[in-house]
């Protein structure tokens, strides 16, 4: 007799994250940028801070550059595009839209 309810066989097998894990950083490819916005948290209390948020995206940037992650959209993280994104998406939309006449 076994001890599992049902008497399932089944092996529990764990789910990953939502987002999917990543590589950890071993060779220290973006601790600058780490500790910029570790150092940053610090100093607003854990609070949501716009200059925190930015030092947020150069540590993601980082991470996808050196592909520590995959590349996502900003707003799927939770933080503004660039002004060069946004003008380069707008482009894109008149191209396939027309300039809204």
């Amino acid at each position: 007799m076994s001890g599992n309810p049902g008497n399932s066989l089944r092996a529990l097998s764990p789910t990953p994250p939502e987002r999917g894990s990543f590589p950890l950083d071993h060779d220290n490819e973006c601790i600058i940028q780490m500790q910029k916005y570790l150092n940053c948290m610090k100093l607003v209390g854990n609070e949501n801070a716009p200059n925190c948020r930015l030092l947020a995206k150069e540590y993601l940037r980082c991470r996808m550059d050196h592909k520590l992650m995959d590349r996502d959209d900003w707003n799927h993280l939770g933080l503004p595009r660039d002004l060069e994104e946004e003008s380069i998406s707008r482009d894109k939309d008149e191209h396939y839209f027309g300039q809204g006449k």
